[in-house]
């Protein structure tokens, strides 16, 4: 997929005389399309520059199901007023001949004939659309996007799977945004279905009221307190940033059956699996137990892991059970998730609209700032199901009290500037290889929404590109929650028995609440 650079890019204009994009592969005869069209640029960011590495290069992905059959034009039409007029989806990634660290956006000419894929199906011919579908996606992980043009594309299936009429898959690359950007950015192109003139609404976090006034005895403890959670901030972040130091130089995890092999050009392919669970079972649970959303599904995500390695152990061997004093699993299991955390204030759903309706350049609240967190799982079988939300709250809460996301931003940002982007991204890929999984979770809109006028069943974003053999996404959905997995299916080769088991844990997860209450 390699080619040299596009021919006559440097005379376009003065100013851009040392730039020249990185691997091109178009014919000279399209390149009229793409050529520069200001002298503006931006350098990317730290984290985006590591994306960029040929070892961590990374697609997000979202596949958006319609109850309708998808007409392109006005998709084309709709994307010219908003997506376009983002400044990072009609920008080439270009590198500096003299320095080829250098790395800058620069705007471009965008022609949508070359970013709207449009396949030919025979549905007559499918025996199974849905895999169809899912197939269609594994395929185009096995690829990358052409760096001669903006790094996004959108596929429009028009073929009715289970749940949908037609599926829209886009396609960005990482370095244009991280997810919360990314997600907020497609939210902002969609408006509700019951009016298509308000844009979506996500759910906030409640603040707690603030007194207007406080006794000299209250004020005194309260500055305690938060003297004490400072002294506890710094003494977690002290262990955190020791244990991912370490992490980078030689911890690993356990070797299991979902740990991943070592990189090669092959094994980035990743299958791409969705079940759509109640959202309601989840917030029954979070009332029960007066915890977080975030709370229940990483519990019910290392219940789901904890029964589909139990039996993996079982494979070949003989069944011991699924008890928690009898079972499959090793003992001492150290299993972690590379958790991204987002340290930028992300712009709004409004603000971003607000940026596209007025074709505004502003970038407040975009990019690649984050930090990452080696959130620890607890892999054990458990006769009480509610012990996975409750250990899960303990380690969730732990982490909040820690700036070990702030620190590994502040490292890659050092490690780029005084020892490269190769090492940089060694160092990052070694988190990556060292630990287990991805996880993520991220709210959605709270009314039924449409994209280009196609009503919305739902969406499930996704990545691939990560070197972990397994990555686990949360999304939210009006009433639903969609339970995405990516992972290399020569290491997971059965990724919707893995979704059953994680739908199967919630549902026990729910069992013991209703038991509890009565």
């Amino acid at each position: 997929m390699e080619s040299p650079p596009m021919p006559g890019l440097r005379n376009r204009s003065e100013k851009l005389v040392s730039l020249k994009p990185i691997e091109t592969k178009r014919p000279e005869a399209a390149i009229e399309e793409y050529d520069m069209v200001t002298v503006e640029d931006e350098p990317l960011s730290p984290m985006a520059r590591i994306f960029h590495d040929p070892g961590f290069y990374v697609h997000a992905v979202a596949v958006m199901a319609c109850n309708t059959w998808i007409s392109p034009q006005p998709v084309k039409d709709k994307l010219v007023q908003t997506l376009l007029k983002h400044p990072r989806f009609t920008s080439l990634m270009v590198v500096d001949e003299d320095n080829l660290a250098d790395m800058k956006w620069v705007q471009t000419k965008v022609d949508l004939d070359q970013h709207i894929i449009i396949p030919e199906v025979d549905e007559s011919r499918l025996a199974s659309p849905d895999k169809f579908v899912e197939d269609y996606i594994y395929n185009l992980s096995k690829t990358n996007l052409d760096k001669s043009k903006p790094l996004w594309d959108l596929h429009i299936i028009n073929v009715k799977t289970r749940n949908s009429e037609s599926v829209a898959v886009f396609r960005v690359h990482h370095s244009l945004g991280d997810g919360t950007s990314l997600i907020s950015l497609l939210l902002a192109c969609t408006r509700q279905t019951a009016d298509n003139l308000k844009l979506p609404t996500i759910p906030t976090k409640k603040r707690r009221p603030t007194p207007s006034s406080y006794s000299k005895k209250e004020g005194l403890f309260m500055l305690l307190g938060a003297f004490w959670l400072f002294i506890v901030m710094l003494f977690n972040t002290a262990v955190d940033v020791f244990m991912f130091i370490i992490t980078t130089i030689f911890l690993k995890d356990s070797k299991t059956p979902i740990s991943a092999r070592p990189y090669n050009s092959e094994t980035k392919a990743r299958r791409i699996v969705h079940r759509i669970i109640s959202l309601d079972d989840l917030k029954f649970v979070k009332n029960a137990m007066d915890v977080t959303i975030n709370d229940v599904a990483l519990g019910l995500t290392q219940a789901g892991l904890s029964k589909y390695l139990n039996r993996k152990y079982a494979v070949g061997g003989k069944d011991k059970g699924a008890t928690e004093k009898i079972n499959n699993l090793p003992k001492g299991i150290r299993l972690r998730s590379c958790l991204v955390i987002n340290l930028r204030q992300s712009a709004g759903i409004e603000d971003l609209a607000d940026m596209m309706e007025n074709g505004s350049k502003g970038k407040r609240g975009w990019g690649n700032w984050f930090g990452y967190v080696l959130l620890p799982f607890k892999i054990a079988v458990r006769d009480d199901p509610l012990n996975y939300v409750k250990e899960a709250k303990a380690t969730v809460d732990r982490k909040k009290r820690s700036f070990e996301a702030l620190f590994t931003l502040i490292m890659a940002e050092l490690l780029i500037k005084f020892l490269g982007i190769k090492v940089a991204t060694a160092v990052t890929r070694k988190v990556f290889s060292n630990s287990t999984i991805c996880f993520s979770n991220l709210v959605g809109p709270q009314e039924e929404i449409g994209f280009c006028g196609n009503p919305i069943t739902y969406f499930a974003p996704s990545a691939y590109g990560q070197p972990s053999a397994c990555m686990i996404h949360f999304q939210s959905y009006t009433d639903k929650m969609i339970l995405a997995v990516s992972v290399d299916d020569t290491v997971i080769p059965d990724p919707q028995q893995l979704l059953d088991d994680f739908e199967d844990s919630l549902n026990l997860i729910k069992d013991a609440v209703v038991k509890n209450l009565k």
